[in-house]
Order: structure tokens, then sequence, then C-alpha cells
């Protein structure tokens, strides 16, 4: 099976080499050709551009950062589906809406293709590790057909259900992530305040009912104060921007979602957009 791969940033490069690693034949393609050498050299085959890796494979995986971009690869001038194979299967792990993911599947079912969306949860480790958490929207004959390649890139691997429903997931994740990880800067300064040693706080808490990847992997940077990404905290905006979105289409209110989305957009209007979302706890 032919799998190909756009987008090789630091999610999509070592998802790219864990297919490598579970012997798929992998063709990669990016703009900037220095990211995609590392895979080259572990035996990725490259392409000229998004139409000729789309002409080469049986399923296209796209990891890029918002609806636009995947859309400009798909179906821009030299785009993916220009000249590919009949009844192709485009997996995007990017997050977008799920009304963006329900449009981007209506264009590629004209073109012939079918798509997916499978965002994922785990962050750069879980990528490197290939233990991410994978949510899936796909009709359940295609999710069935490409189970076993997502299986070489994360260790729960779920359809949530049809097209869009993986992004709802998504959504989901990313609301409690923001609380939890407002809910530990401010924990994390409350310790400060009192006098308390951040590590040993981190430390004892973790064994407790607030422990969690949060407060692990946020926590130890908050301490540490080191915020290299890990994940964007322009991202992290970006995310939550959806989720306000799909909550304003569902006529709901989020109170601490809302808070969390104030709390990013001054993360980002303060320059911290390019460091890890942990930076939180610098403007709380």
């Amino acid at each position: 099976m032919r799998i190909g791969y756009i987008g090789l940033g630091n999610m999509g490069r070592p998802c790219a080499h864990n297919l490598l690693k579970a012997n798929f034949d992998v063709f990669v393609w990016g703009r900037r050709v220095e990211q995609t050498m590392p895979l080259v050299e572990a035996g990725a085959i490259l392409c000229a551009d998004a139409e000729d890796i789309g002409s080469r494979v049986d399923i296209l995986f796209t990891n890029l950062p918002n609806a636009s971009d995947v859309s400009a690869v798909l179906f821009g001038e030299r785009g993916a589906l220009k000249r590919s194979r009949k009844n192709m299967i485009v997996v995007d792990m990017s997050t977008m809406s799920a009304i963006a993911a329900r449009e981007i599947a209506v264009r590629a079912g004209e073109a012939g293709a079918h798509f997916v969306d499978a965002p994922v949860s785990g962050g750069v480790i879980g990528a490197e590790k290939g233990t991410l958490t994978i949510l899936v929207g796909a009709e359940q004959e295609i999710f069935e057909r490409i189970k076993p390649v997502l299986m070489a890139m994360g260790s729960l691997v779920t359809r949530m259900g049809d097209i869009g429903c993986g992004q709802l997931a998504k959504s989901c994740n990313q609301i409690m992530v923001t609380g939890m990880i407002i809910a530990v800067a401010e924990a994390m300064k409350f310790a400060r305040s009192a006098g308390l040693d951040l590590m040993v706080v981190r430390e004892a808490l973790l064994t407790g009912s607030a422990g969690g990847n949060v407060l692990d992997r946020h926590g130890k940077r908050m301490v540490d104060e080191n915020h290299v990404p890990g994940f964007k905290s322009r991202l992290h905006l970006k995310d939550v921007e959806i989720v306000e979105e799909v909550t304003r289409h569902l006529g709901i209110k989020l109170p601490l979602t809302e808070k969390g989305l104030s709390i990013l957009q001054e993360v980002v209007a303060k320059g911290y957009g390019e460091d890890d979302c942990s930076v939180v706890a610098k403007v709380v």
C-alpha cells in the first residue's frame, strides 16, 4: 500500500517516520525541502509537488495548520486531487471545524476521492512514540480500510461517527485541555505566592486526583519556565476559536472556554504565539 504524507512539521514528521517503521511505502512532499530530507534518508520517496504525490498513492495524509491550507493542497493549481487515483482516501490529521471538514469532503467526493477527518491528541511526544489518540470521522467501511495504517501512528484509534465527528470530538478534547492548563497555571501562581516549592507541589499533586498529563507535561514546563514547543500557543488559540465557532452554531455557552479564549488571545497579543501553550502561566 502506498502512503503519502504532506505536512511535515513537529507532528507530521514523526508520524511519517512511524509509517516507515511499519514498513509502508511512504511518499512525501513539503514546501520546505529541508523538512523532507530526514524522511528521505530513512527511506521515503520525495515527490515534486502535491499533484505528483496525489497521483502516486492510495492513501494521502495531510497534517497542516488550518482548513485553507488543506484546501490549497488538495484543490489548488497543482493540487493533490488533480490526477489522483480513483477512490483514493485523504486522511486529514489537522484540526479544523467540523463544518470545514464536511465542505472539503464534498469537494473531495466530486474529485473521486474519499475524505476522512482524523485529528489527534497526544502532542509531539505522542507523535514520536506512536501513541497518539486519533479521533476519526469516516464511513465505517473507509474506517476499516485505514485503521491498520492509523495504528502505526496511534495507540488508540476510534471512529467517532461520520465526516466531521472526529473534529467535534477534538473540540471536546481542546475544551478540557484549555480548562486544565489554566487551572495548572493558577495552581502554580498560588503556590509561588504562598512561598511553596513549585517542583515539590507538582510532584505531590501528580499522585492525587489532580494528576494527569497536563500537570505532568505543562506543569513541568511552567516550573522550569521552559516554553519550547510542544504545541504552539497560536495553534492552541486557533483550536479554541474553532470551539467558539461551533458553540455559536449550536447556540450554547461555555463560560470556562470563553475565559480560556480570552487568555490565549492575550498570550498571542503579547508575542508568545510561537511558544508552547504552557506559556499561559506568564499571563495568568
